[in-house]
């Protein structure tokens, strides 16, 4: 099982820069984990291609019904937010240097990928891959560059 964040998520659908690597270390996995609101962010990236004018509207409801479909499909494990997730998120902002760069979003990915017993998560985020030794996680990134 791979945890990805958004950022790979996102990369199962659009062809953005290291979509093939994604995919293919998707292709690798029994199951592609994420937080459960790793959903709003996909379809909020998505409209995001939409609105900057990089998919015309057919495209665009297309890609939000192929995501809809494969989450209906069991292609992601859609992960819980808990109580327990949340208070390993506020620990580790307590324990967190002044210098990191940690968003919320990404403390929700970190936190649920360690109460979830997982040891890597996949990202090219750099922010993200910086801030996973706090949760006691390793940052993995196959994309090249």
């Amino acid at each position: 099982m791979l945890y990805f964040d958004t950022s790979y998520l996102v990369r199962l659908y659009l062809d953005d820069p290291g979509f093939k690597q994604v995919r293919a270390k998707a292709e690798s996995a029994t199951a592609i984990c994420s937080a459960w609101h790793a959903q709003a962010e996909i379809v909020s990236a998505i409209h995001r291609t939409f609105r900057e004018r990089d998919l015309d509207q057919g495209a665009f409801l297309a890609l939000l019904e192929q995501f809809a479909s494969d989450s209906k499909g069991g292609l992601f494990q859609w992960l819980p937010l808990t109580e327990s997730i949340q208070h390993r998120l506020e620990t580790a902002y307590r324990r967190a240097p002044g210098t990191i760069f940690l968003r919320a979003a990404d403390a929700l990915h970190l936190a649920c990928a360690a109460e979830n017993d997982f040891n890597e998560v996949h990202s090219n985020d750099g922010h993200f891959l910086a801030a996973a030794p706090l949760f006691g996680l390793k940052g993995v990134n196959v994309i090249p560059g």
